[in-house]
């Protein structure tokens, strides 16, 4: 018997308490790490982030109007469309070339980041591609799951490679983890998966090896700068006078909070300027200093609890479709707040990943909102059963 219920009831309320949770803990931070660069106005980025975020609900809202099925019908286009920009922005005038890298896309008015919607529509082009090959597949076995991959590494590649040659790693890698959290959620045999972890692995360890035995060649295939950036990570205190400064005055901050934090707007490293990009990429060392271990603790908390709702969703679902974007919509926002937090307390290399949610900027933020919005749409949608069994839900 099913359960009936008005699409603002199914909303998951849960689910948006945890995004305010993350709104606050963005917007205390943001003030506290970016006031300095404005002395006249120490609250210009808080503004913009309150301006970005009223955006998000917004998109949000509308992203949760429209029936997530009806995505199916725009996945192709998009994917395409999305494939244009990130060529456009390496092979046209529109290009951008920044700090070192080319992301962007010039628009007149704004620039944008085709890198971060690239996000959404791949994961909207899986979904839809596993739920064709799922639904029309007639036996499990070694040749069908080797077309899942096969498929799945050929709209999943591109988008890899293109942004990988901007050069933007952190992103490539995000892409890496959406592909590799679908594949899980296909069904896919244990052993296809790896071996694929092994071809990973030994991927790394020919690197290592290029880089003791062939340097020229090595070169070739990772840039100068994120070189440094491993050097940096691996001996920070090393290099701290270069390419471990960042990292080792982050270590510090962090660790001088101890368990309740210096107090907001007194921590020592987040007010005196010594880590650059502190209200982006490093925003976390905000939190860890001026919270100190009980607030990074809540924030972690915070971000657990909104994976297990997405997780409850992602199961609970009785459309495949549904089940396969809620999933990509996990790999994507996961393997973020983990690089983000790991590369400031030095177990990651330092990438310019954001932290979802809580990092000052637009493009990012908004395309979580929209994964997000994707999301609440999943699961206003999903039926529920009551007395349900488990040949009911098939």
């Amino acid at each position: 018997m099913e359960e009936r219920k008005s699409g603002v009831q199914q909303i998951d309320y849960t689910l948006l308490f945890l995004l305010f949770v993350l709104m606050c803990f963005s917007l205390l931070a943001i003030y506290s790490g970016s006031g300095q660069y404005f002395s006249d106005d120490p609250t210009y980025y808080v503004k913009r982030q309150i301006i970005w975020f009223i955006a998000g609900v917004i998109i949000m809202s509308g992203v949760m109007v429209i029936d997530y099925d009806m995505y199916k019908n725009f996945s192709i286009p998009l994917y395409g469309i999305g494939v244009v920009l990130l060529l456009l922005v390496a092979y046209s005038p529109l290009g951008v070339f920044r700090n070192g890298s080319q992301r962007w896309l010039d628009l007149g008015p704004a620039e944008v980041q085709p890198s971060e919607f690239m996000k959404i529509f791949l994961i909207i082009a899986m979904a839809h591609l596993l739920y064709r090959v799922t639904m029309n597949r007639t036996t499990k076995d070694l040749k069908s799951d080797l077309i899942i991959v096969a498929k799945v590494f050929a709209i999943g590649l591109p988008p890899f490679f293109l942004i990988l040659t901007q050069p933007d790693l952190g992103t490539a890698l995000v892409i890496a983890s959406i592909m590799v959290t679908m594949l899980l959620m296909s069904g896919v045999a244990w052993r296809i998966l790896f071996v694929l972890g092994i071809g990973a692995v030994s991927g790394i360890l020919s690197l290592v090896y290029l880089h003791n035995n062939n340097f020229e060649l090595f070169s070739k295939i990772i840039a100068s700068h994120q070189l440094d950036r491993i050097y940096g990570w691996l001996d920070p205190y090393e290099h701290q006078g270069s390419y471990g400064y960042q990292l080792v005055n982050a270590l510090r901050g962090i660790g001088s909070g101890q368990l309740y934090g210096s107090g907001f707007m007194q921590g020592v490293q987040t007010q005196s300027d010594r880590i650059p990009e502190i209200h982006t990429d490093f925003i976390f060392t905000v939190i860890g200093e001026e919270f100190g271990f009980l607030g990074a603790t809540i924030l972690i908390v915070t971000y657990f609890l909104l994976f297990y709702r997405m997780v409850i969703i992602a199961l609970s679902c009785n459309n495949l479709f549904g089940t396969y974007l809620v999933s990509g919509v996990i790999g994507l926002l996961v393997f973020q707040v983990f690089q983000n937090i790991a590369m400031t307390i030095g177990l990651m290399p330092i990438t310019g990943l954001a932290l979802p949610f809580i990092s000052y900027g637009g493009s990012a933020l908004l395309t979580n909102m929209i994964a997000m919005g994707i999301v609440l749409n999943v699961n206003i949608r999903t039926k529920h059963y009551m007395f349900e069994t488990e040949e009911s839900s098939l």
